[in-house]
Parts: C-alpha cells; structure tokens; sequence
C-alpha cells in the first residue's frame, strides 16, 4: 500500500511540473502593470523659414533662392549659440514645371529652407521679425532630450513604487502575505516631436510688421513611465 502511494504522490508531482512546463498559469502569480506620469513645460522651439521662387530660367531661379538664403543665414547666425539656438539649412530643391500639352519644360520652381531651433525661445521670436527674405512656414515646440531624461529618473522612481505598492496591496486582497518580483520591464514614453502651434501663430510676413516678434506659447508635455511584470504572491 505504501509502495502505491508513493507512486502516487511521484504522479502528482511529475503532472504538476508538466502543467508548468506547458505554460499552465500558476495561482500565486500575478500580472501587474503600474503608470507614472508628470507633464513639463517644453523647452526647445523650432521655427522653419521658407521661401519659393519660379522664372524660366533654372539658373536664375536657383541664384534668387542662394540670395534670400544667404541673407536670412547672416541674420540668424547673429544668434547662433551653442546649446542655446542651433541654425541650419532645411530643403533646397529645384524642378522643372511641365507644359499641359506636350510634355516640354515651361519654367522652373524651387524652394529653400532655412531651420532655427534652440532653448533661448526670446531671441528666435525676436528673430523672426528681422530675417525679411523668407517666410514662417511651421513653428513648433519640443521638450529637449536633457529635460526629458532629467524629469524621467523622477517618473521612473514614482512608477516603480507605484508597483510595489499595488504588488503588496493585491497579495493582500488575495490573501497572502507578501509578494517576489519576478520578470518585469520598465518603459517611458518616447517624444513626439514639434508639436505645431495653432494656426494664428503661424503668420506670414505682412507690411509693415516685418519687425515684430513672433508671439509664442511653449505649453506642456506629458513623460510617462510604465512598469509592467509578474510578481509571486507568498504566504
């Protein structure tokens, strides 16, 4: 009799290492997940200019499109410092345009980009209202890659123990007594670039308001942090 029981129990054993072994839920486990989020003011505004001219002659086209880059690029390199406001050239681009019969090239078009963004919002704004020989063609704020990793140590700190206290609350509910993390994974929110302002704040130069600074509003970002894992529930 002794014999068979001890066969039995072997069973039961061997079953329940298989049912686990398959993947069969276990009862002290629990999935979790728990959200920290904190929003931020962004801190980096981006504006590109923009400029587009058409004549029958691609060289000259392409001259008119280098002049009104070249003096927009002396005016915001006025500016340009390091970590506070970054100038560069955006799209610079020429094409034929298409008789409607015939297929023949009637003239040319082409457009030039010039792209301002930086942390010293005042001086960018300031600077929309002097460079004259291009246009605003989008503005947008973003949260800068320092700000974001400096607010993500805190949201990650408060998800973190906004698990362990859901982990140790549930296992109570549950009845049992405590709980061991097992497999877990933190992730945080990634950014979504410039967000565009309103259409209001994207104006086009007008006459007599060539000097007048851009009006801005950074507004706010939100940086959120998951967590989300097992735990075993003990007794």
């Amino acid at each position: 009799m002794k014999r068979i029981e001890t066969f039995v129990a072997l069973a039961l054993l061997g079953a329940a290492a298989a049912a686990q072994a398959n993947g069969a839920p276990r009862k002290d486990a629990l999935n979790l997940s728990a959200t920290a989020v904190q929003e931020v003011t962004r801190d980096t505004l981006g504006v590109v200019f923009s400029t587009t001219r058409e004549g029958s002659d691609a060289a000259t086209v392409q001259s008119q499109l280098k002049q009104a880059l070249d003096a927009a690029l002396a005016e915001a390199r006025k500016i340009a410092k390091p970590g506070q406001v970054e100038v560069q050239t955006g799209n610079f681009s020429l094409y034929p345009r298409y008789a409607p019969k015939g297929g023949s090239i009637s003239g040319w078009q082409g457009t030039a980009e010039l792209v301002v963004e930086g942390k010293d919002t005042a001086a960018i704004a300031q600077l929309t209202g002097r460079i004259k020989t291009l246009s605003i063609a989008r503005v947008g704020y973003s949260l800068s890659r320092e700000a974001r990793e400096k607010v993500e140590g805190e949201v990650v700190s408060q998800a973190i123990a906004r698990y362990k206290a859901r982990a140790a609350d549930y296992a109570r509910q549950f009845g049992f007594t405590g709980y061991q993390i097992g497999e877990v994974s933190v992730n945080t929110s990634e950014g979504g670039g410039p967000v565009p302002m309103a259409a209001p704040m994207m104006r086009m130069k007008a006459a007599g308001a060539m000097d007048e600074a851009l009006p801005v509003e950074a507004g706010k970002e939100a940086v959120s942090v998951t967590v989300n894992g097992v735990v075993v529930m003990t007794k």
